[in-house]
């Protein structure tokens, strides 16, 4: 498997990059990585990176977006951060990703058993955390709404870490005009994905791509 290049990634869809991520989520819950001389891509990437996506996922140890999706040297952006919580300096980064370096999928990955839900679920405070696990309040505020009160319970923090997804989606697309405008064009695709850290694999909660 080959580095991308600036001609692969160009004739890729937001629907292909996204076919891409699929098949490696396939592949490595099937313990069948593609076969990757590394050192190999070091050199081919070495004046020059052309990644199909960017990926905001958590910091868990257990969610390398790299080996979940079985992706190599110069496939993927990769921005990680407690909770997978959305802010100006990620958002400016989705934005170089797709408007400058050409990536045509923004993704969003939640996952379960995530301790800054559960965090943010009893109201932690702990320094510069509190104001990370703030950013996750309305994904808290939508599942209350929904008649849901016991928010120690596994259900509630479960469901509060799939809407922290779909709720950092909606922001991407509401912050950013670059983006807004490049989705409206259908130079880029976005992705909710919740990936089980007990079976390895990512449930896609929501896909918004143009056909």
């Amino acid at each position: 498997m080959k580095a991308h290049t600036l001609e692969t990634q160009s004739s890729l869809t937001p629907y292909k990059a996204l076919q891409f991520l699929k098949e490696g989520n396939k592949r490595f819950m099937s313990n069948l990585k593609v076969n990757r001389n590394l050192l190999e891509q070091v050199n081919d990437t070495k004046n020059g990176q052309w990644p199909f996506a960017i990926i905001l996922s958590c910091i868990d140890s257990r969610t390398s977006a790299e080996l979940i999706f079985d992706q190599g040297l110069g496939d993927i952006f990769s921005v990680r951060v407690a909770g997978n919580i959305l802010n100006d300096d990620i958002i400016g980064s989705m934005e170089f990703a797709c408007k400058v370096a050409g990536s045509k999928l923004v993704v969003v990955l939640g996952h379960s058993k995530c301790g800054a839900i559960k965090g943010a679920c009893s109201n932690v405070q702990l320094g510069h955390l509190t104001g990370l696990l703030d950013k996750i309040k309305p994904a808290i505020h939508e599942v209350s709404a929904q008649g849901k009160t016991d928010e120690s319970s596994s259900e509630f923090v479960e469901e509060v870490a799939h809407f922290n997804v779909i709720h950092s989606m909606d922001e991407i697309l509401k912050r950013s005009d670059v983006l807004r405008e490049m989705f409206n064009n259908g130079e880029v695709g976005f992705v909710g994905g919740y990936y089980d850290v007990e079976t390895g694999e990512v449930e896609f909660l929501k896909e918004i791509l143009h056909d």
